[in-house]
């Protein structure tokens, strides 16, 4: 073959995908994964564009031509090495970051012979070369003598985590949680992520000497004020849980729930753990989602594998201006989830539980100063869908902990946490010098790669304070 034109003569070919019929009777990851021989060819379809635009649409800025060209030659653990530059967490990211919107989506060869596959070519990385033993190499680091602790054990905390480690100086993360994660644990669900996944990465951060203390809730457990003197300093990713609500009446029927709860409680029976908890089961119930997002997609999946009698996912857009990843809109639909496009719930209704949503049609009107049309009602076009069960999936907000105030961590009027040239500062530093935040409980929901990029600058940040 033709390495010049290989693009042409070797179509996308994505890994193997587990048949709809077959996985929504499963709690597995979908997508199967790549033999060398066909990583390597797929890897080799990448033209190395002279200003490559998957590197510039990536939130972590990856090398991606560079590891292509690595994986095509074989050159595995280099690879890996180069992988782990700019990203602390590619195996997670190469399952979940949405690539048709990012790196895919940028890519030269996407309009006309499909996009190289970026994203399985980097889970391929790691998860290949941590079975042929692969572990990020520490011989030169030489251990400063300082501590930092990280609050929250999300991608941002473990990316903070990550880049400390790897430039001496010692990690110690706390999180309110039994395992690490955050929501790529208690959020994601396996058919998604499995969770192997994330112990495998923790045990790689152990290994790093990072220190997990975790069933700890700070301002409970420990104080705030103890951990700030015990420190040299610290680093905030407590993420976003706080659910947003239409303001509609019939929200706080018996029937309706908010996202996260009923994603954490599959989780939770698929752990066996915190079984005092409340499990929404979903089985023989029409289910309605509202919303359009990722965590919408999560969730109507999830019903799916639940045994729910019908599934539908209502969106006051159309398609194309989804915010989730039009990769997870096709899996639903194979699974079986009915789609109402331009459609916005006016009420929930029922006589003492659900019996159904009232939705009004809309139209797409001009951008508003986000750039994005906003949905437009039109007069008359009220309907009622039949429900048993309601998910409000409108995306979450921050949660500011009660002593911030205390500990001069400023947060604005939406309740994300002040950071860097806002109050003239590090980037990611706070008001309150010794600490800094990133992630989502200072931009607001967000992507993991996101999360991961800040953890990671925020930790650069760490380093300049303590002129390490």
């Amino acid at each position: 073959m033709n390495k010049n034109f290989q693009f042409v003569e070797l179509p996308r070919q994505n890994p193997d995908k587990v048949t709809a019929r077959r996985r929504v009777r499963d709690w597995g990851e979908i997508y199967g994964h790549y033999e060398n021989k066909t990583a390597a060819q797929q890897a080799g379809r990448c033209i190395d564009c002279g200003n490559p635009y998957c590197e510039w649409k990536c939130p972590v800025h990856n090398y991606i031509p560079n590891w292509l060209k690595l994986i095509n030659e074989g050159r595995l653990f280099e690879a890996a090495e180069l992988s782990h530059q700019t990203n602390s967490l590619p195996e997670i990211c190469g399952r979940i970051c949405p690539q048709d919107r990012l790196c895919e989506g940028a890519c030269t060869l996407n309009d006309d012979f499909g996009a190289v596959t970026i994203g399985s070519i980097e889970k391929y990385i790691t998860d290949e070369a941590f079975k042929l033993g692969w572990k990020p190499d520490l011989s030169n680091v030489v251990d400063t003598d300082k501590r930092v602790a990280i609050v929250g054990a999300g991608p941002a905390g473990l990316a903070c985590a990550d880049i400390l480690a790897r430039n001496g100086v010692k990690p110690i993360v706390y999180d309110r949680h039994q395992r690490i994660g955050g929501l790529l644990t208690y959020g994601i669900p396996s058919f998604k992520l499995e969770k192997e996944v994330v112990e495998k990465r923790r045990e790689i951060l152990e290994g790093m000497g990072v220190e997990f203390k975790l069933g700890i809730e700070i301002g409970k457990d420990i104080s705030f004020a103890n951990l700030e003197s015990e420190h040299d300093a610290v680093f905030l990713g407590m993420g976003t849980y706080t659910y947003m609500n239409g303001g509609f009446e019939g929200e706080d029927m018996p029937g309706v729930y908010e996202a996260l709860p009923y994603l954490i409680s599959n989780i939770n029976k698929l752990f066996s753990e915190n079984l005092d908890a409340p499990y929404i089961d979903m089985q023989g119930q029409r289910v309605v989602v509202l919303g359009g997002g990722d965590t919408a997609m999560d969730c109507v999946r999830t019903a799916v594998r639940q045994d729910a009698s019908s599934v539908t996912c209502v969106y006051r857009r159309d398609q194309a201006n989804m915010p989730g990843s039009m990769r997870e809109v096709e899996n639903a639909k194979e699974e079986g989830v009915k789609f109402l496009w331009n459609r916005q719930p006016l009420k929930i209704i029922g006589d003492r539980l659900v019996s159904g949503v009232k939705l009004v049609e809309t139209q797409l009107g001009k951008p508003d100063t986000s750039g994005r049309r906003q949905p437009e009602i039109i007069e008359g076009s009220e309907e009622i869908v039949s429900a048993d069960r309601v998910i409000i999936a409108f995306g979450f907000k921050p949660s500011p902990a009660d002593w911030f105030n205390d500990h001069d961590i400023q947060i604005d009027d939406s309740g994300k946490v002040v950071v860097g040239g806002k109050v003239n500062r590090l980037p990611y530093q706070t008001v309150n010098p010794k600490v800094f935040a990133g992630g989502d409980m200072v931009r607001g929901s967000d992507l993991v790669v996101t999360a991961v990029f800040e953890g990671r600058t925020a930790a650069m940040s760490i380093l300049d304070l303590l002129d390490v």
